[in-house]
């Protein structure tokens, strides 16, 4: 009966789990980049009472075993990293990844952070930052006197200078492919970092070697679904209502059981 109520314990500490990932991927609906996560779970340890396979009295093998289970628990958040909706913003320096990939910025420890987030804005010294001013990688700057920013499919920045109409490059884009995205480290602001689980990036151009194109004028949306969270959000809380009922069930067998005493 002790059991019972342990059990139904981790699996209301599971379900709490469940409903904090849930929350925070309704908290970013509406942030650009953000992928959302998803709960992993594992049974625990079995008490083995009896093996399967065991001779029987008669000599014969048991069919299956008796194993009595300890419970759950969170074992993993794995980030889904399929694309979002693109949304035009009509701004040049608004990009994003149509594919795999992630563009590259500059913290200011001097560490390389990934991001899906591609509203990038020119700084007071022309240099292409993101929201939190850190600059993009390779460095890209846009010139005092350019009149228009255009990025290629393939990562291309260009301007055009004064009144001649002539297109200059200033620099090319790369974007940042990995080998498992999901084992990569969320840090916060639309950040990754790399860990052993993700492996080392391999820098590419934007469209070549499986990567996606870069679209200028665009900015991924958020790929969560709130109607699809909404259901996972339901049927986390009915888990939850179910454990604490087991909780009620057993506390309730636990005392009848000390009133025969």
């Amino acid at each position: 009966m002790i059991r019972a109520l342990t059990n139904a314990a981790s699996g209301m500490k599971a379900q709490e789990a469940n409903i904090d990932v849930l929350s925070n991927n309704l908290a970013n609906v509406n942030t650009a980049g953000y992928k959302r996560s998803r709960a992993e779970f594992a049974d625990l340890f079995y008490e083995q009472r009896k093996r399967a396979g065991a001779p029987s009295p008669d000599g014969s093998a048991l069919p299956s075993g008796l194993e009595i289970g300890y419970g759950t628990r969170t074992v993993a958040t794995y980030k889904d990293f399929t694309g979002g909706e693109m949304r035009e913003t009509g701004n040049p320096l608004d990009l994003a990844i149509e594919g795999r990939g992630f563009f590259e910025v500059m913290q200011p420890d001097g560490n390389v952070a990934y991001t899906r987030s591609g509203i990038f804005k020119p700084n007071a010294d022309g240099q292409i930052v993101n929201v939190d001013g850190y600059q993009i990688e390779p460095a890209v700057s846009i010139p005092e006197d350019a009149t228009t920013v255009t990025v290629s499919e393939n990562g291309v920045v260009s301007v055009t200078l004064g009144n001649d109409p002539e297109q200059v490059e200033v620099g090319r884009l790369q974007v940042a492919t990995f080998a498992n995205p999901a084992g990569l480290m969320a840090m916060g602001r639309n950040l990754y970092s790399e860990s052993p689980a993700s492996g080392k990036p391999q820098l590419v151009t934007p469209g070549e070697e499986g990567s996606g194109r870069v679209m200028a004028g665009f900015v991924e949306s958020s790929n969560v679904a709130v109607v699809s969270e909404m259901i996972d959000l339901i049927a986390a809380q009915r888990a939850y209502e179910v454990n604490s009922k087991v909780i009620q069930a057993a506390d309730e067998m636990l005392r009848e059981t000390a009133k025969l005493g």
